[in-house]
């Protein structure tokens, strides 16, 4: 879609202006979500085991890519949330389903980071 700037490549301020709001959904998610924070610890812990136990530049970028496809769509899963709470507390059906469905997106990205590790890893310990 066009901006003011229509369809001409951006320049470097636009792009740091960019990074400057990433940067500020970054801190939003880490002040205001647990479920983030948590995801975050979690990636602390399996990105170096991510980057020890792949045995090929793939296998690693797989591991590490799980994890963090999961911190991805939690902030995805957290701006449905803080959009539908924007709107009011009171309960509304549609607002349920898209807060559950974001929510099951997460839980399908955490399953994915169990199949990813186990095909990478249980073969060669089995």
């Amino acid at each position: 879609m066009a901006d003011e700037t229509g369809h001409l490549p951006r320049g470097f301020g636009r792009m740091f202006k960019a990074t400057i709001w990433s940067c500020q959904g970054l801190r939003a998610a880490w002040l205001h979500e647990s479920s983030f924070r948590l995801e975050v610890y979690l990636l602390v812990v399996l990105a170096p085991l991510a980057l020890w136990l792949g045995e090929t530049g793939v296998e690693r970028a797989l591991l590490l890519g799980s994890c963090l496809l999961v911190l991805a769509v939690e902030l995805l899963n957290s701006a449905i949330e803080a959009v539908i709470e924007r709107y009011g507390p009171e309960f509304h059906e549609l607002a349920g389903r898209a807060k559950d469905m974001g929510s099951a997106a997460v839980f399908a990205t955490m399953i994915n980071v169990l199949v990813v590790w186990g095909m990478i890893l249980l073969p060669r310990w089995l």
